[in-house]
């Protein structure tokens, strides 16, 4: 794919949690990129607002391209962990002026591959990566994991497929928007309507590569 300015590559890791109070979080933690490395949080509000929060002008005019947003924020976004695996710790930070609250403070903790991660792990990453798996895969993806897809079309026209490698549960989640607690961990559940393809609805932390093709 060198070379290939229609495509755009993001591997990392995508973390989703439902909270008590009815807000729902997306975390992508993106190690490669075409701009480096960086990490966004996706929020769906009680209210029914969906808000994006993007470390930067350029990563917010992409990502709000791709998916739907009533609101985006460019602030910081900090991701600090201890490792991927189970055990590992995650502390993120978005937003919020100098020694204020942040817009989201939230810590998680990661539980055990699930049998799904473990299926993941076997298939080989170069296989993973293709459209044409990615394609093949989606309708049993739907049927197994309600509301997540591998294949379809995004925002501006665009193309997306997500080649999964690993899934862990979440172990234990605390979360404050704005400095208001969000309450117990939950499923993300209903749908936070984003676009494309959301989270599993079980608490989760997904490694994977996320390939976009441009309209």
């Amino acid at each position: 794919m060198a070379g290939d300015r229609t495509r755009l590559r993001f591997t990392g890791h995508i973390a989703g949690a439902g909270t008590a109070g009815g807000t729902r979080l997306v975390l992508g933690c993106w190690t490669r990129t075409p701009w480096g490395p960086f990490a966004d949080v996706m929020a769906a509000l009680p209210d029914g607002r969906r808000v994006l929060l993007a470390p930067a002008e350029r990563v917010a005019e992409f990502v709000a391209a791709t998916y739907a947003f009533d609101e985006v924020r460019i602030v910081p976004v900090a991701v600090h962990r201890t490792g991927t695996g189970a055990g590992s710790g995650w502390r993120v930070r978005a937003g919020g002026p100098e020694g204020g609250a942040p817009v989201l403070a939230w810590d998680f903790e990661v539980g055990r591959r699930t049998a799904l991660g473990a299926l993941l792990r076997a298939v080989p990453p170069p296989l993973a990566r293709t459209a044409a798996f990615c394609r093949a895969v989606d309708p049993l993806a739907r049927r197994v994991v309600p509301g997540v897809r591998t294949y379809g079309t995004a925002g501006a026209g665009r193309t997306e497929w997500y080649a999964a490698s690993d899934l862990h549960a979440l172990a234990a989640s605390r979360a404050a928007w704005e400095g208001a607690d969000l309450g117990a961990l939950r499923p993300v559940a209903s749908d936070p309507a984003f676009g494309f393809g959301s989270t599993p609805p079980a608490p989760s932390l997904t490694a994977l590569t996320s390939t976009v093709r441009l309209g």
